[in-house]
């Protein structure tokens, strides 16, 4: 494939289609900070400032957005995944990229290179080992450690995505830095009881975290209280979710404790009758729980993961083979919010959708809870994992705006686990300042680049500072 030698279309008006969209986005959010809620970032990582030896260190390993791309190209598993070189990993990377044309790969890798080596050219096979070169050598600067890219970017929080477990040893050395790195509970595992040998392991687990025995479910309740405990003296104030679909059924009954009982204290069964029932009564006591400690709570559901059986064998879970699924959400996702509202207990929840048409469904359920004096108390998150594109956040901004508040909106997080992704930020900030310099020409909103300028300034940063109280 020939390489264009025109200048690259990263450039200061990318994405922006007017002088308008270029004055709102230059003037109103290419300055401001960063504040990034929710990712995947190694808090080991940031605390210890890490270095990169390779580029394909800081930027292709375990990043499964690029490592589908390959495989969708026929790159063998070897040069993915397996094992061959960092340089033969990075070569084949750079023979893909050319071909991601209209994926949104081809805007963040591009983004990703120049805003943080200054590389303006399209990386292709023919210049790829000068690339690698030169990048790797651009590694040894203090200002691309960990800490040098968050400075660069502006990041002002860093929201990891931390087990019940962790002893959080690393946001504890972090305390005194100007970067915030603020720990977030993700008790996903703990609700694998479909699976009685990962649950019993992960059981073990949270009994050494929590210094107790776990034999009822009162006593893994207690167990994950305390760790909720450990988690907020230590700065958490989030807590995430990752789920198909929220449970229904979420009173303990007799026969639930009974069961749980006999599952966790005998080898048999090695069968939960009710997963679903088990699920949603430790999910309603872990909200109960936020509420006690004024957390917010967020949801990511809807997508659908490790489907692709001979790569889980192969390399383990999240490989990169997961997907947008097609569950039904409303019901049991209202229901849940209705039984938390009807007690008082609903906290400020921010829900995270991954199938495209289920946009307006989740936009019309969050305008059904709110509180007094809090803006968007339960709202639509970002466009969401495979919807972080251009065409996703349009859809997602557009169903917020006709069915609530888009003035309310939290604003973009990476979600991310790949430390240059903070580039996604700047993708969003302009992606939003052409949606709405595109309404001002065309007389639907305003022509008033203080007024929209303002509120733009808002979903992208102050909306979600005070929304999480920082």
């Amino acid at each position: 494939m020939a390489i264009s030698k025109t200048s690259t279309i990263i450039n200061d008006s990318f994405l922006l289609e007017s002088k308008l969209a270029n004055k709102l986005y230059h003037n109103n959010l290419a300055h401001l900070p960063i504040i990034d809620y929710h990712n995947h970032l190694s808090p080991k990582a940031i605390a210890k400032n890490t270095s990169y030896d390779t580029l394909t260190d800081i930027w292709l390993t375990g990043d499964h957005y690029k490592y589908r791309a390959m495989r969708a190209w026929g790159i063998p598993e070897k040069f993915i995944s397996g094992s061959a070189t960092k340089e033969q990993k990075f070569l084949a990377w750079a023979e893909c990229l050319p071909q991601t044309v209209r994926n949104p790969l081809f805007h963040w890798s591009h983004m990703e290179l120049k805003n943080s080596f200054g590389m303006s050219a399209y990386l292709n096979k023919n210049n790829a080992l000068a690339t690698y070169k030169n990048v790797n050598k651009q590694l040894q600067k203090k200002s691309l450690s960990t800490r040098g890219i968050l400075s660069s970017y502006k990041v002002e929080l860093v929201g990891t995505t931390d087990d019940p477990c962790d002893n959080l040893q690393y946001h504890r050395l972090m305390q005194k830095e100007s970067v915030k790195m603020l720990p977030s509970f993700r008790p996903d595992k703990i609700f694998q009881i479909r699976d009685k040998q990962a649950f019993m392991q992960y059981l073990q687990a949270l009994e050494k975290a929590a210094n107790c025995k776990i034999k009822t479910i009162a006593d893994l309740l207690n167990a994950l209280e305390q760790r909720v405990n450990y988690f907020h003296e230590h700065g958490c104030r989030i807590a995430d979710h990752g789920l198909e679909q929220m449970p229904y059924h979420l009173n303990l009954s007799k026969e639930l404790e009974t069961e749980f009982t006999q599952f966790v204290q005998t080898k048999k069964p090695t069968h939960f009758s009710a997963p679903d029932n088990f699920i949603g009564v430790v999910l309603l006591a872990l909200a109960k729980m936020y509420y006690k400690k004024g957390w917010v709570q967020q949801f990511h559901l809807g997508s659908i993961r490790n489907n692709n059986t001979r790569l889980q064998v192969q390399l383990g879970l999240d490989a990169g083979a997961d997907s947008i699924g097609d569950d039904t959400q409303a019901k049991n996702l209202s229901n849940f919010l209705n039984t938390l509202e009807i007690k008082g207990q609903l906290v400020k929840t921010i829900i995270y959708n991954s199938n495209p048409a289920h946009n307006e469904v989740f936009a019309t359920l969050c305008g059904n809870f709110s509180e007094d004096g809090i803006r968007g108390k339960v709202q639509l998150g970002a466009a969401w994992w495979f919807l972080d594109q251009k065409d996703g956040i349009e859809k997602q901004i557009n169903a917020i705006s006709n069915m609530g508040l888009i003035a309310t909106f939290v604003g973009m997080t990476t979600d991310s686990r790949s430390i240059l992704s903070f580039a996604r930020h700047e993708y969003f900030r302009r992606v939003i300042a052409n949606l709405f310099a595109k309404d001002m020409l065309a007389g639907l909103i305003p022509n008033d680049e203080k007024w929209v300028g303002t509120m733009l300034q808002n979903i992208a940063y102050y909306n979600a500072k005070t929304y999480l109280n920082l």
